[in-house]
């Protein structure tokens, strides 16, 4: 019998440490989907380019011809029908790259990681054997985007009214994991849940 190897999905609040999550996964031999990075790849596709500048004109793009990061944020954070615009060109091609990731991935990996932040929103969690909640204090969060990104309390608070409310994503989980910043404990908690989602997995096979 072959050896089943978990999907597992992250979600949590912004700045909670799906990323730092993700990346233990990735220490424990599992693939890591990392959607950000796959809608890079899709900003840079030509096809794209157009269709989005067509819908929301040419202020959209940088001299060079680039999607301007900062306006398209702006629309996907403040207009829920340019929002779902730009979903329906963008989310096939994420899937599809992060399917043909997985698809390539060796036997010997351990399982499967999405890390998306619209994981709940557009319904990845069905594709998924655990979703985890990366629980963070919003203090914690708050000082983090401040730091990493150098957004006021306010844009944190914005962004995250755009998402699913934080209470529905820790309901829609099967698994929490608190982080409060210590590093060492995280890889604790990471490696527990990794091994109880695998053993929840033999018991269903």
């Amino acid at each position: 019998m072959s050896t089943h190897r978990p999907i597992i999905g992250i979600t949590g609040g912004i700045c909670s440490g799906k990323s730092e999550v993700a990346r233990m996964l990735g220490e424990l031999g599992c693939v890591v989907c990392v959607s950000d990075e796959l809608a890079r790849r899709v900003l840079d596709e030509p096809e794209v380019r157009a269709r989005i500048s067509a819908l929301f004109g040419p202020a959209i793009l940088a001299a060079d011809g680039s999607i301007l990061r900062s306006e398209l944020a702006n629309l996907l954070f403040s207009n829920a029908a340019s929002r779902s615009s730009i979903e329906a060109i963008m989310h096939p091609r994420i899937e599809a790259l992060r399917r043909a990731q997985f698809a390539a991935a060796s036997d010997a990996a351990t399982g499967f990681v999405i890390d998306a932040p619209l994981l709940l929103e557009v319904a990845l969690d069905r594709e998924c054997d655990a979703v985890l909640f990366i629980d963070a204090p919003h203090e914690l969060r708050v000082a983090r985007a401040f730091q990493r990104q150098g957004w006021p309390r306010e844009e944190l608070d914005r962004r995250e009214r755009a998402q699913l409310p934080l209470e529905k994503k820790r309901a829609q989980s099967t698994d929490v994991i608190q982080n409060d910043g210590d590093c060492a404990l995280l890889r604790a908690r990471v490696t527990e849940v990794f091994l109880r989602i695998c053993a929840r997995g033999r018991q269903t096979r």
